[in-house]
């Protein structure tokens, strides 16, 4: 066992550092050992290889469920590559567009008996994802992407949350792209966000600070206010008894037939008449007294919601240049019509697990010939150059083609304003003739699948519960930070899956709130 050990440990090292295209000794053991009947399926199975360089960090990963291969990228090109096992016949791994969502270096499936899954780098919430895994030389997992054990090591301390996982039904690469509408970033814009990022932020904790000011203004009126309804009850109750005891008197007095019960009554009229003039004049002055309590309770809670609204622009607009800082990522869809952007606020999940993505645009787009297909391609900011940012696409779903494709799109220039200016490497435009899946989330980049082919594995796994409500405008961290807005309740609706493979149905992504516009 120790020299198997040993073996296993020099396998990896030559996986690591190996000439590209060699086969290691243990794959070609592997081999021999499936024998006739499996042959055929692992003539396809590649070697893992090293670039012979010095690598980046990874950008993108694109898997390739005909050759069975997932290779990684970084902004000069393949870093790393290694077979892959992807799901079998019936659940199969989905063709779209994903990305990493949460990493637990030794997971435990809770759908599959606490089958071990180690390195599991997540790429959706229902359960698909890379991991390390048995790999026979053909497609066998029940929907996850499997790699070689060793290289799931080696490969987890490389990639952050958020990159880029395309898979791909065809071998595809990215290639070298330019067009006028890709971001160009302006230096002056991108050298001024840190000082604007730290204006906003002290902004937004003073307008925080005086909205919390103001709500405790206005509980305080509330409360000095809240007997007043019972005591100017009481008040009116005394002043109707008054009143109907001087009407007895009066009554008294009109029927009184002798000297000496006319001057009884008198008397009694006197008193009610008395009674019932100081319980006016009480009741007069409580109304007076009450009159500026209700102004200051209507004043109070008028001024805490202009603070309150005044903190949630403030915020929003502090968030917003904190996010400026981050790659930004945009998907076009042509089933939706719609554009949407999201930026990883790297704000832990309350919930458990991953990480916040700001939600707060989603605008309408036009498309020239909706009707015709645009493919799926992504465009991917790879690198800083002289004009601004080197970008590549790739294209997983033929329809027109990618410049094409960009060429039909008009995009509101508002939002390219907001967004373009500071856009970053690893930023990335994505367009699609797929809506967007129900898998995308709060805690999600874009999870999109083309609907065209087989995806078993996706579909028979149960939907990720949709996000909460709002439960209150300081957000979920106690600090009124403004992240409040990313729970927005989801309205799925349905996106036909492969009638090929599957006789179900999943659902995708559409708000039924209208989005935050405000911007920088």
């Amino acid at each position: 066992m120790k020299n198997l050990k040993t073996t296993a440990r020099s396998t990896v090292a030559m996986r690591r550092w190996g000439p590209p295209g060699i086969v290691t000794f243990a794959a070609m053991v592997a081999f021999a050992a499936l024998g006739p009947a499996n042959a055929a399926k692992q003539t396809r199975q590649v070697a893992e290889q090293v670039a012979q360089r010095e690598a980046g960090e990874p950008i993108m990963a694109i898997v390739s469920i005909k050759s069975q291969q997932v290779t990684f990228y970084d902004a000069e090109g393949w870093i790393l590559r290694a077979p892959v096992s992807t799901g079998t016949t019936g659940r199969e791994t989905p063709a779209g567009v994903f990305a990493i969502v949460e990493k637990d270096r030794d997971h435990r499936s809770t759908m599959y008996d606490d089958a071990w899954m180690p390195h599991m780098q997540r790429i959706t919430w229902n359960g698909i994802a890379l991991h390390g895994g048995p790999l026979p030389g053909y497609a066998a997992s029940h929907g996850c992407v499997r790699m070689p054990f060793g290289f799931a090591e080696n490969l987890f301390d490389k990639t952050n949350i958020g990159m880029r996982v395309i898979i791909s039904p065809n071998d595809a690469a990215p290639a070298d792209f330019s067009h006028p509408s890709l971001f160009v970033p302006k230096r002056e814009a991108i050298a001024a966000v840190p000082s604007r990022a730290d204006k906003l932020s002290y902004e937004a904790d003073e307008a925080t600070r005086a909205s919390d000011e103001a709500k405790k203004a206005a509980a305080a009126a509330a409360k000095e206010a809240a007997s007043l309804p019972a005591s100017l009850r009481k008040l009116e109750q005394q002043k109707t008894r008054a009143d109907a005891e001087l009407a007895f008197a009066e009554k008294t007095l009109a029927n009184a037939k002798t000297d000496q019960a006319r001057a009884k009554a008198e008397e009694l009229k006197q008193k009610a008449a008395a009674k019932a003039a100081d319980a006016t004049t009480q009741l007069d002055a409580a109304k007076a007294a009450a009159q500026p309590k209700r102004d200051a309770v209507a004043a109070t809670k008028e001024a805490a919601k202009v603070a309150a609204t005044k903190k949630a622009d403030a915020v929003k607009a502090a968030t917003d240049a904190k996010l400026a800082l981050e790659p930004v990522s945009v998907y076009i869809s042509r089933a939706t019509q719609k554009l949407y952007v999201r930026r990883n606020t790297h704000k832990p999940a309350p919930d458990g697990g991953g990480e916040v993505f700001d939600t707060s645009i989603e605008v309408p787009v036009t498309i020239r010939n909706p009707d015709q297909p645009l493919g799926t391609h992504i465009f991917t900011a790879m690198a800083r150059n002289d004009t601004g940012l080197r970008w590549s696409v790739v294209t997983i779903d033929s329809g027109d083609d990618a410049k094409n494709a960009l060429d039909r799109i008009t995009i509101p220039q508002d939002v390219w304003d907001r967004i373009g200016p500071t856009a970053l490497p690893r930023s990335s435009i994505i367009i699609s003739d797929e809506p967007l899946s129900a898998e995308t989330n709060y805690r999600t980049e874009f999870v999109a699948v083309l609907s065209h082919q087989p995806q078993g594995g996706f579909i028979t796994r149960k939907p990720t519960a949709p996000p909460m409500d709002v439960a209150s405008d300081d957000g979920w961290d106690n600090g009124g930070n403004g992240f409040g807005f990313f729970y927005q309740q989801r309205d799925p609706y349905v996106q036909p899956a492969n009638p090929r493979r599957q006789r179900g149905q999943y659902q995708y992504f559409q708000s039924t709130q209208p989005m935050q516009r405000s911007w920088w």
